[in-house]
């Protein structure tokens, strides 16, 4: 806190021991002003007084959640209802909608791959704007979660928003945290929730609005924040994409290799699926055996956990550490076997490649990426070789055609009792392209790569 900042909280504190404010209410509703200190969007701090009633606290009313609100430039104008279960939501008046696709997401700060397609400048200003809409309403909602199920290793998220309805959404996708969790945090992720504001706040972000008109999210990866302006709170696919490159860099800090995979359980084993969307989505007997069908799992020393909230929104017990490495290619000229077993070097490779019918996503990932995938790659390795969990690399595509979810899974189920089906080997031209082209792209993308790293 800077020293003007420190004279202006020390002003604050004078003034309210020296100058009680004379309640208009009875004894019994006694108000008394403070003067609050609240920082400005863009940078500086200001005081602004809050009538507050001692016999609010347990109706929406909390000092230390209101200064935590306010650090946040969020000043409460009447009440913040704190941590609400989904039926203290639907009493509040939520709203049952439809979940929202193809709404833009924008995202500055440090994105792999891409250049940021709005300013800090035009940030600040939206948040600033954000920050005074959810300052003028009269009912604030705010829930904390996280990215991550597991404590040992996850992203902590405070959620502010207009409408209960908002909150219901979220919760779906954040884990459960305990009260008060997130005050202990030191770099928790921030999402504002804009409803009802204004739709004159989509000029800010110029052209980059154009597809704005029923809503849009804007991260900033520097800032941890996530805003959400209009209906981009049904938008699940958009914010967990923004979720995810908010919450790598923070995983990566704790440890944690965050990985655009999902956990695999079969028969009480816990394994590390690397899987092209397209796969997953046509595979039920696959996204039966999730623990979650969202992308997104971290992987520690002491185990695995999903970014998001599972099927039954409950947080599974702490996980095993990793069976298997699975990864998932689909390559139709057949070069690459069934299913075959495969070193950790080899492992890395695939998984920098991400290969699927003659197109390159590296890392498995097609979302916006915080963490360099050549980084992830190495992590990777390094954790594969400390735990030794074997790596196997299947081909989706046999005899021409994405073969079933239930050929995948009996692949998998064979491959995880070392029983590997045999076919033969495609001819050494056929196999010779396919390196090639690993290779080129590769090297074009990554210049040099550890020698480890082997087809």
């Amino acid at each position: 806190m800077s020293a003007q900042a420190k004279q202006l909280t020390r002003t604050a504190r004078g003034t309210h021991s020296r100058s009680p404010v004379r309640s208009a209410f009875p004894s019994s509703c006694h108000s008394r002003q403070h003067a609050i200190l609240v920082p400005y969007a863009d940078g500086g701090w200001f005081l602004k007084a809050c009538q507050c009633h001692t016999d609010r606290e347990a109706h929406g009313f909390s000092y230390g959640l209101n200064w935590a609100l306010a650090s946040k430039g969020v000043v409460v104008k009447d009440r913040a209802f704190y941590n609400m279960t989904p039926l203290e939501l639907k009493k509040r008046g939520t709203v049952e909608a439809e979940r929202l696709s193809g709404l833009p997401l924008h995202i500055r700060g440090n994105v792999v791959g891409g250049t940021p397609d709005i300013s800090r400048a035009q940030f600040s200003k939206l948040l600033k704007l954000v920050s005074t809409h959810l300052s003028s309403v009269k009912n604030l909602y705010v829930q904390d979660g996280a990215v991550g199920s597991s404590p040992i290793c996850d992203a902590k998220v405070r959620v502010i928003a207009d409408n209960p309805s908002a909150i219901l959404s979220l919760s779906s996708i954040l884990w459960k945290l305990p009260s008060r969790a997130i005050s202990h945090d030191t770099c928790p992720l921030t999402i504002y929730v804009a409803s009802s504001i204004n739709t004159n706040v989509k000029g800010i972000l110029g052209k980059a609005s154009d597809q704005a008109s029923v809503g849009f999210a804007v991260a900033d990866i520097e800032r941890s924040s996530l805003i959400l302006c209009g209906k981009a709170f049904l938008a699940s696919n958009v914010i967990k994409d923004a979720l995810r490159a908010l919450a790598a860099p923070v995983l990566s800090a704790r440890g944690g290799i965050p990985l655009y995979a999902r956990l695999l359980v079969l028969h009480d084993s816990v394994n590390l699926l690397f899987a092209p969307e397209e796969i997953i989505k046509s595979c039920g007997s696959i996204q039966e055996n999730l623990i979650s069908t969202d992308a997104g799992a971290v992987i520690f020393p002491d185990g695995s956990a999903p970014f998001f909230a599972s099927k039954d929104n409950m947080p599974p017990s702490l996980l095993k550490k990793l069976a298997s490495v699975i990864l998932v290619s689909s390559d139709s000229t057949m070069a690459l076997q069934s299913v075959s077993q495969i070193s950790p070097g080899q492992a890395a490779y695939h998984f920098l490649a991400g290969y699927n019918d003659g197109n390159f996503f590296p890392a498995y990932n097609r979302g916006p990426s915080t963490v360099d995938p050549l980084a992830l790659a190495n992590s990777l390795l390094f954790e594969l070789k400390e735990s030794s969990s074997p790596c196997f690399l299947i081909n989706a595509h046999g005899g021409g055609k994405l073969i079933s979810g239930e050929e995948l899974v009996k692949l998998t189920e064979s491959a995880l009792a070392n029983k590997l089906p045999w076919r033969k080997a495609a001819s050494d031209t056929i196999v010779g392209d396919l390196k090639r082209k690993y290779k080129s792209f590769l090297l074009g993308k990554f210049q040099k790569l550890p020698e480890e790293f082997t087809f």
